[in-house]
């Protein structure tokens, strides 16, 4: 291996993992270096072994051989457990008790995307620590050795524990869609284990995704799983993003709950066993969540978007339950604390199959808000942080009630606004919610003023935006 320097595509060190278009941004010589200064970055904090695995994107093999080929060079030994969902490597690093672990992975993205998640030791490798990365390898600065590879089959250890915490409780009929992701090298392991009937869709690996896009956050993507659903007269229904880090759910009349409406009834029956406990949930989260965790016990707190960003404050505050709206959820109670929507799935069953009540039933029962989807509007990287900071300097002149830990969230007696930057993409981010129509409306006024005093307009397509909850 040449020991020249390697400069990455500056649009592909983003702020929790490296990801880029195949071909264009990210190329088989990027997954080296990747490899080889994740590698060096391993020794040096006094590490050996590495785990490795990967998505069922087309170009993932390639890209798994190359890092692996870096890892090596390093003088680091790589574990490679195959075609695995992101979880099943992040739990393969804990179970082998392993120096750190990288997944190649496109995540959500479309097919011809692909990237890097990575684990340093136990821990997110995100931020600053992806910056560096980028610095060491643009300097060669990297250690020397050869490492071995083994290959290793962890699905058995795998399935049995996410099965460990499967709690008795009625029969249910349920219906799974993997979207060709990765999950579905898992999901036979586990559900043919389970009480009651189920229903798998789309589990065979495929990187080209014929079957629709495995974004679970998206509601055209989850009209197959709605129709099995009614078609099998099913109690629920639950769906998976691409590498198995995200969790979608429908109840059993095809209606979607939200990351947030999901994380009121985790957080009730993790409340039961952890009465008190501080239970985390992003700024994008409805106030619903905020007051029901609090109904329940427990203590709510605000955090920034990003699932490295949640990951890590989960850990330093020794919280059982974490998660965002985007479906990443972290479960600190029983498991490990990482974003495993398997496991998710398996404790929404707990939750539905120990109640006398269906999840339809439950989800009657939450706080019922009107609120926008995600508005999202394109924005370019170096104005976006500025135009967010314009707007909360006026905001907090004007005495509004603002919380910024994450850009601007605008209490009102009409409910909340928020405005943030996205971390990963040119784009600020906006979402409102209230009570009624009516006063939903006010707050896309309030949205749009803050907006057009910064000379920011929001798209026509964007105003929109309708109620979701």
């Amino acid at each position: 291996m040449s020991e020249t320097a390697h400069k990455f595509d500056s649009t592909i060190l983003r702020e929790y993992d490296i990801r880029g278009v195949v071909g264009k941004t990210l190329h088989v010589a990027d997954a080296t270096a990747i490899g080889r200064t994740f590698g060096s970055m391993v020794r040096r904090k006094g590490g050996k072994r590495v785990v490795l695995g990967y998505d069922g994107r087309l170009s993932s093999p390639d890209l798994a051989a190359a890092c692996t080929a870096g890892l090596t060079a390093a003088g680091v030994d790589v574990i490679q457990i195959g075609v695995a969902a992101t979880p099943m490597l992040y739990f393969a690093v804990w179970h082998l008790e392993a120096d750190g672990g990288i997944q190649i992975t496109g995540s959500h993205n479309p097919p011809d995307f692909n990237g890097f998640k990575m684990m340093m030791g136990k821990k997110s490798f995100f931020g600053a620590d992806i910056q560096k990365l980028g610095e060491l390898a643009g300097k060669a600065d990297w250690e020397t050795g050869s490492g071995k590879v083994e290959k290793k089959n962890i699905l058995a250890e795998y399935a049995a524990r996410l099965l460990k915490d499967v709690k008795p409780g009625r029969k249910l009929k349920v219906a799974w869609d993997t979207g060709n992701g990765a999950v579905g090298v898992s999901i036979r392991a586990v559900v043919d284990k389970l009480p009651g009937t189920h229903f798998v869709l789309n589990e065979k690996v495929d990187g080209t995704f014929p079957a629709h896009h495995p974004d679970p956050t998206v509601p055209k993507n989850l009209e197959q799983l709605v129709a099995e659903v009614k078609k099998q007269g099913c109690d629920l229904g639950i769906a998976f993003d691409g590498d198995g880090d995200r969790i979608g759910a429908v109840d059993g009349k095809g209606r979607i709950l939200w990351g947030d409406q999901l994380l009121i009834l985790w957080a009730r029956d993790v409340l039961k066993t952890r009465p008190g406990a501080t239970i985390i949930a992003d700024v994008k989260a409805s106030q619903a969540l905020f007051d029901e965790i609090a109904r329940a016990g427990g203590q709510p707190l605000m955090w920034k978007t990003g699932h490295s960003l949640i990951k890590t404050k989960l850990a330093e505050l020794n919280a059982p339950l974490a998660g965002e709206m985007s479906g990443h959820i972290f479960f600190a109670d029983t498991f490990y604390g990482f974003d495993d929507a398997l496991y998710c799935g398996l404790r929404l069953l707990n939750v539905v199959a120990g109640a006398d009540e269906s999840l339809a039933a439950m989800r009657d029962k939450l706080p019922q808000l009107v609120n926008t989807p995600e508005l999202r509007f394109d924005c370019p990287d170096e104005k976006k942080f500025r135009i967010v900071d314009e707007v909360k300097v006026r905001l907090k002149q004007a005495g509004a009630k603002v919380n910024d830990i994450d850009g601007v969230r605008v209490n009102t007696p009409d409910g909340w606004w928020l405005l943030r930057a996205s971390n990963t993409q040119p784009v600020l981010v906006a979402r409102c919610e209230s009570a009624n129509q009516a006063g939903l409306e006010r707050l896309k006024d309030d949205l749009k003023k803050a907006l057009a005093a910064s000379g920011v307009e929001l798209p026509a397509d964007v105003e929109a935006g309708g109620g979701h909850h």
